[in-house]
């Protein structure tokens, strides 16, 4: 059963529309008018943020590298140079052409002022959606610029995607939504790959989405260009869609290769199959680990307790907003990540992307991050000291002013 959906923080100004077109989807001149200028007035507030856009011009010492993997610093509660928002707006800043952009939620402001950037300069930039967050103050900003916007449209299930293609030859994808709660409060990643082949298979589903208005069932899509690319450096990206490619099949098929270790960071996690596998995998003395993030744990649904009974080490999230992760770490060599939950809705109905990278160095910065995770968490590696020191408050730092909502991103 697909959760309940809930309204952006400008959704009430399009509930305002349509009692007053009386529910018949047209406008008037006043109305346009009324969301024009307010859509100006997110505008002006985001102008003054154009020149911290430019943090991502920061330094990146993986700027040799095809695939480049960043991410979120929750104990610094706001922007710092080198984190995944900032890089974004590297990318983006760096973009010539094109960039298509299809996100759950935008709110962040020096991304929305990065894209605004590219806009005045002659960037043709395009939006797929939520309807849901159709309202957000990212969405209005970029409205007010003509950028061209689509939404899902479908009340029971979401568009969950967070991924943009720059001048369709490299792609930005990864856990993170383009939101200031995601980029600077939750624990998040983000994967710029830059490999045409790659862009080409985003290009086509954005164009689904965006040109055919083509959302959700799997009936309605074709098929994906490259399933698996070979990137620079030869070694191997699988590229999954839902709900068309069956996510969760190749993600089961991952985890039952594992012949050591099982590692992973889990937003929501309540598909039986994946938690199945882990559990036999555990039973043939594999190492499985995890953190599970808090809030989700709440339902009778989640594998939480099913592991925990079985006795594998999984912990609770010590992050008081939100661990926002969807990354499974097999041998220290394959990782799995995108917007992908481990979830019967991310398989079965929501539009979602997942990439599976089959590469060492690839997987160890992964592993760095579950093991500061799961560290705080409570987590001790095999025969080892504490991955992390867990302080006494369970995190790092005091963010007693932004409390954690059950369900929020």
């Amino acid at each position: 059963m697909a959760r309940r959906k809930r309204k952006g923080m400008f959704g009430w100004i399009w509930s305002l529309v349509a009692l007053g077109a009386g529910g018949t989807g047209y406008l008037s001149s006043e109305q346009i008018q009324w969301l024009v200028w307010g859509a100006k007035q997110v505008q002006k507030e985001v102008a003054v943020l154009q020149g911290e856009a430019g943090l991502g011009q920061a330094a990146d010492n993986q700027n040799d590298q095809p695939v480049r993997v960043y991410f979120t610093k929750p104990e610094n509660n706001g922007p710092a140079a080198g984190d995944p928002a900032s890089m974004l707006c590297g990318y983006i800043d760096a973009a010539q052409q094109t960039i298509d952009v299809c996100c759950f939620e935008l709110d962040n402001k020096v991304i929305t002022a990065a894209l605004t950037k590219a806009v005045q300069r002659g960037v043709k930039v395009r939006l797929v959606t939520e309807t849901d967050y159709i309202g957000e103050s990212g969405v209005l900003a970029l409205r007010a610029v003509n950028v061209p916007v689509v939404d899902d449209q479908r009340p029971s299930a979401l568009m969950h995607n967070k991924f943009m293609v720059f001048d369709g030859k490299a792609v930005w994808t990864g856990s993170m939504n383009f939101t200031e709660n995601c980029a600077y409060r939750n624990n998040n990643n983000g994967i710029y790959i830059q490999n045409s082949r790659m862009a080409d298979n985003y290009s086509t589903k954005f164009k689904w989405m965006f040109e055919q208005r083509k959302f959700g069932s799997a009936p309605l899509f074709g098929q994906i260009p490259n399933p698996t690319v070979q990137v620079k450096g030869d070694f191997p990206i699988e590229n999954y869609f839902s709900t068309h490619d069956k996510g969760a099949s190749h993600v089961v098929e991952t985890v039952k290769k594992a012949t050591k270790s099982i590692h992973f960071l889990a937003f929501s996690f309540t598909h039986p199959g994946i938690g199945q596998a882990m559990l036999d995998k555990s039973r043939a003395g594999v190492h499985v680990a995890g953190v599970f993030e808090k809030s989700q744990t709440t339902s009778g649904h989640t594998e939480y307790q099913r592991m925990k009974e079985a006795g594998l080490p999984v912990f609770l999230d010590a992050n008081p907003r939100n661990m926002h992760h969807k990354v499974i770490i097999v041998d220290g060599e394959v990782v799995v990540a995108g917007s992908f939950n481990f979830s019967n809705n991310a398989d079965r109905t929501n539009d979602e992307n997942m990439v599976i990278m089959h590469n060492a160095d690839i997987a160890s910065k992964f592993e760095g991050e579950f093991q500061k995770v799961a560290g705080l968490a409570g987590y001790t590696p095999p025969g080892g000291a504490p991955a992390a020191p867990k302080p006494e408050s369970g995190f790092p730092f005091n963010l007693t002013s932004f409390p954690k909502i059950p369900g929020s991103k």
